[in-house]
Formats: C-alpha cells, sequence, structure tokens
C-alpha cells in the first residue's frame, strides 16, 4: 500500500485520484506519473487556476468551485466521480479522502494482477473509481466463488467472469461503468 505522501502527490487538484487511472497503471512509455509530480500538469486551466494562482491544494478549498468558469468549461462536475470526489474530500477532509483512495488503489492493483488479460485495465479503473468498496469486494468473492464452481479458468475467462459479475452488481446498484 503507498505511504500518505505518496498518495497525497496521486490527488489532482480537480477531484480525480491519479492512482486510479489508466495512464498512471501503464507500463507504456507514454505513462503518467500523476498530477502533482512533473510537468505535465503545466497545461492544465484548472491546475493553473488552483495551485498556481490560488495556492489551493484541492479544489474543495475554493468555495466556488462549482461555479467556477474553468470548472463549467472544463465539464469537471460532470465528470464521474471528480465533482462527487470533491464533494467528499469537503465533507471529510482531504486526510480521510485520500486513506479512502489508497484503498481503491490498492484493490485496483489486485483486480489488475487477478484478472487484467490485456484488455480490462480501463473498465477495472472505472471499477475501482466509482464503485463502492464493500461492492468491488463482493463482486471478487462472487467471481472466485463461480471460478471454483468451474474448475480451473485461463486468465481470459476469469477476466471474462470477474467482468460480468461486476457489471451484474454495478447495473443493479445503478452504477454507470461506460
Amino acid at each position: 500500500m503507498l505511504h500518505s505522501n505518496e498518495a497525497k502527490n496521486l490527488v489532482g487538484c480537480c477531484g480525480l485520484y491519479c492512482g486510479l487511472c489508466s495512464k498512471y497503471q501503464s507500463n507504456a512509455p507514454s505513462r503518467c506519473i500523476g498530477c502533482r509530480l512533473g510537468e505535465q500538469h503545466s497545461w492544465c486551466s484548472i491546475w493553473n487556476c488552483c495551485v498556481k494562482k490560488h495556492q489551493y491544494e484541492t479544489c474543495s478549498d475554493c468555495r466556488h468551485a462549482f461555479h467556477c468558469a474553468i470548472f463549467v468549461r472544463r465539464k469537471v462536475a460532470e465528470w464521474i466521480p471528480a465533482a462527487e470526489n470533491l464533494r467528499q474530500m469537503k465533507e471529510i477532509g482531504l486526510a480521510e479522502w485520500t486513506k479512502e483512495q489508497r484503498e481503491r488503489q490498492t484493490l485496483l492493483e489486485r483486480l489488475l494482477e487477478d484478472y487484467n488479460e490485456g484488455r480490462s485495465m480501463s473498465l477495472f479503473c472505472k471499477v475501482c473509481a466509482r464503485m463502492p468498496i464493500d461492492l468491488i469486494n463482493r463482486a471478487r468473492e462472487e467471481a472466485a466463488g463461480r471460478a471454483r464452481e468451474r474448475g480451473a479458468l485461463d486468465l481470459k475467462a476469469k477476466a471474462r467472469l470477474f467482468k460480468t459479475v461486476v457489471k451484474e452488481i454495478a447495473a443493479a446498484a445503478h452504477i454507470d461503468l461506460s
């Protein structure tokens, strides 16, 4: 599991958690190292306003965040789960919110290790960003149970099974994974 300082560097000021992003989880040469590290964030108008101009840690520190022209123009309020993440940061505090995101990232890394057949990273990132942790764990348990019933499965079959189960659970909970 990440240490709190490492995890804090993965908190995007817009409300996204970089550790749950497929560009961060990728091993490709174009891998992103996170919004707070490196210079890749210098192009981001939200980062420039939040961090550079106002010295906020996140947009949740700004009382105008959801009415901000930049936020509206970049459609951040529509991003799932950025807007809800900012509300949670404000409600429970950044440290507590980051602790949950570290737990989600650890869960994502387990999913990638156990089920990623090379085509599922984006879905698993969405699952870990959008679904409650208890539902993700329920999907893991249910998929493991079904796999035991079916006997030895190759990675593609295990991945297909997990994706079916997690999509069923998400649909029943009205969670959009598209």
